[in-house]
């Protein structure tokens, strides 16, 4: 059953006909002039969107709203629909107004915006959630009793509380915004990770976001895949979709995070298995089994995991296991000559290679050697150059460029013996020439717990790997810029037509306090700074929660007069800083926190991880100084916050109910008063 089929049954209220509703594609959904243009800033656009819409007949009393896109995923499936449900959360329905999101990947200094728009795809087990009829009331409607909000005397929760959905992104009017959850075909979904990240870029990118975030916290098979795809591609799985290093927990930099990357990378196998081979004798096995398959050399521990990865996304899901074989170099279609005689000639190049094991032999001394039995020197030549690091019976046939000489050179790997302990351990023809796609997932899952997993400290690669991959685990917090002040177009002149002109605008408070971020006004160049300082007080108002007494008082480094022309005093594509006061009556509820009332990083509601930073102040040893979503520990003395991992306390055990930092420990041993 369909998302709609679903979604429609779960809730008599919200039945309509299809005729009620437009359907959109799914696959162009938001990509330029579809539905619309969006070509002015973040909130008017997505006010645009909701025009086409479908207003769910659901307001909730704390004044939220609700609309709805039908999405055809398949043109040829007119069934397999999705809903989209786009949520306006005003700041006054807020269970907390601070959004740990924004603390986290750092723009806690950012002013807390009047309207949050939640972007939502339920999964089918979030919409039955969501739209199950409140049983205390029994639709006498004593409560909401919509997607909105959680029903009476009930423990459920609304759709934009609830975990699991397909997609939930959420935007501040401003044009921040968190991808909060992306669950993909693996979670039950009709959609795959790919479709999901596609739709939720287009929606950014039509939108003109200015900059989003996620916690990369995403796994496969209990691997983390930010240490799998940063090993073998550099970088997340979400850098597909331009998502870079945004903040490192537990004191990490962008810097250290690029140099573990590297190093993990860079990882030589020869080393890897000199030094894990001993203990397992398997690791060698998969190298063999994936090397025999490449057509070029596997030299570091990035370029086996790229080769594995690459493979599995071009095996078939099902495949008849007579089709994975190597097909080596007798299935080449470009090939002039016979197979038999391209086996032949492969039989004569092994036969000298063995003669000449263990060492290495020359390109030169192998084809003037064959030429006794092989007289066409064209089909020796095919056959040397197709022939480097495939599989000929049990032998791997090598070629490498010889770093002095400069001239390739063959020798032959016996693949099917290898030493354990002195020890002969053999492995059948079969199990090196087949791959399934079940066992290259057994041997990426194998090689990652042998080589990435924390193991205790060590020498050697293993030291290297162990910190790289604590450093590369710590670096979760990633953002995307849209480059929506870059893409902005330059007009000719400023102010000589009637077009609007996007100025970023900043405010400084009289304590010299800049509040950010800066905000694109748009204003035409023929009004006055007088008209300009009032544009901007509305649209201040307007976006940011606390600033109804806002007074703009004039522009910094400016002796602009108020009757000048915007034109004549701002330069086009230049930031404006503009002196500001807030009137402390214009605070809600009687503010007495000074400017802090406005910022996302002063909170002084509890958090969900259970610490509270609105009292002492974070400094952990590892450098941290600002919430960074990590579990903490206050000392009950000094009321300095600590990561629980700093202090040596486990992930699995509680905080304690008493907890003295080292520093005030000390201090209490050491007090004369004490002793």
């Amino acid at each position: 059953m369909s998302q709609l089929e679903y979604l429609h049954g779960c809730n008599k209220r919200r039945k309509r006909s299809s005729a009620d509703q437009r359907v959109f594609r799914f696959k162009s959904f938001c990509e330029p002039g579809y539905p619309a243009e969006f070509n002015g800033p973040f909130w008017k656009n997505i006010r645009a969107l909701l025009e086409f819409g479908h207003m769910e007949n659901n307001q909730s009393s704390t004044g939220m709203i609700s609309w709805s896109f039908q999405l055809e995923v398949h043109r040829h499936r007119p069934d397999h629909r999705v809903f989209l449900f786009v949520i306006e959360e005003p700041i006054e329905a807020s269970i907390c107004r601070y959004c740990k999101h924004c603390r986290y990947i750092g723009w806690g200094q950012h002013m807390i915006c009047n309207m949050k728009y939640h972007f939502v795809v339920p999964s089918k087990e979030t919409a039955a959630m969501a739209t199950t009829t409140c049983l205390s009331c029994q639709n006498n409607y004593c409560c909401d009793g919509t997607i909105l909000a959680a029903r009476c005397g009930s423990n459920s929760c609304s759709l934009v509380e609830l975990q699991g959905h397909t997609l939930h992104g959420v935007f501040h009017c401003n044009g921040f915004g968190h991808l909060l959850c992306v669950n993909g075909l693996e979670m039950g979904s009709d959609l795959s990770g790919h479709q999901i990240m596609d739709f939720w870029d287009r929606i950014c990118t039509g939108l003109r976001a200015r900059k989003v975030s996620l916690t990369d916290v995403s796994q496969k098979k209990s691997m983390d895949l930010r240490l799998l795809h940063g090993l073998a591609y550099g970088g997340p799985w979400f850098s597909r979709w331009e998502y870079k290093f945004g903040r490192g927990s537990f004191g990490v930099t962008e810097t250290m995070y690029q140099k573990s990357i590297q190093a993990i990378q860079n990882i030589p196998l020869c080393l890897l298995f000199h030094h894990f081979g001993p203990l397992d004798n398997y690791l060698p096995i998969i190298f063999s089994r994936y090397q025999a398959l490449s057509e070029h050399s596997l030299i570091t521990l990035s370029d086996l995991f790229y080769f594995m990865l690459e493979l599995k996304s071009r095996l078939p899901k099902e495949a008849n296991p007579a089709d994975l074989f190597n097909p080596g170099i007798l299935l080449e279609t470009s090939c002039r000559w016979s197979p038999k005689r391209v086996e032949m000639a492969t039989r004569v190049i092994v036969e000298t290679l063995k003669r000449a094991e263990p060492k290495w032999v020359s390109r030169q001394e192998v084809r003037d050697a064959a030429r006794a039995y092989i007289g066409d020197t064209g089909l020796l030549d095919f056959v040397l150059k197709s022939l480097g690091n495939h599989v000929v019976g049990k032998y791997l046939v090598r070629r490498s460029l010889n770093p002095v000489t400069k001239v390739l050179e063959y020798c032959l790997e016996d693949m099917s013996v290898s030493h354990d302990n002195g020890l002969m351990v053999r492995e059948s023809k079969s199990n090196l020439m087949l791959v399934t796609r079940v066992q290259l997932a057994k041997d990426i899952l194998y090689l990652y717990k042998s080589t990435l997993r924390e193991r205790k400290p060590m020498a050697g690669p293993g030291s290297t790997i162990s910190i790289a991959s604590r450093v590369i685990h710590d670096s979760k917090h990633l953002v995307k810029e849209f480059g929506y002040h870059q893409s902005l177009q330059p007009k000719t002149k400023f102010g000589s037509h009637s077009d609007l002109i996007d100025v970023f605008c900043g405010l400084q408070l009289k304590d010299k306090q800049l509040l950010l971020p800066y905000e694109p006004v748009q204003v035409k160049g023929t009004v006055t700074i007088e008209e300009f300082k009032m544009q901007v007080e509305k649209w201040f108002k307007d976006m940011y929660f606390g600033l109804n007494g806002l007074i703009i008082q004039s522009i910094l480094n400016s002796n602009a007069k108020d009757t000048d022309f915007v034109s004549g005093v701002i330069e086009e594509g230049k930031d404006v800083v503009l002196e500001a006061g807030v009137c402390r009556n214009g605070y809600e509820n009687g503010n007495e926190n000074g400017n802090g009332f406005l910022m996302q990083g002063w909170n002084m509601c509890e958090m969900v991880n259970g610490h509270n930073q609105g009292h002492g102040f974070i400094e952990c040893a590892c450098g941290t100084k600002e919430d960074d979503g990590e579990r903490m520990v206050a000392c009950d003395i000094c009321e300095v916050w600590q990561h629980t991992r700093c202090v040596r306390i486990p992930n699995n055990e509680d905080v304690p109910r008493i907890f003295l930092c080292d520093r005030c420990e000390q201090d209490i041993v050491l007090s004369p008063s004490l002793m």
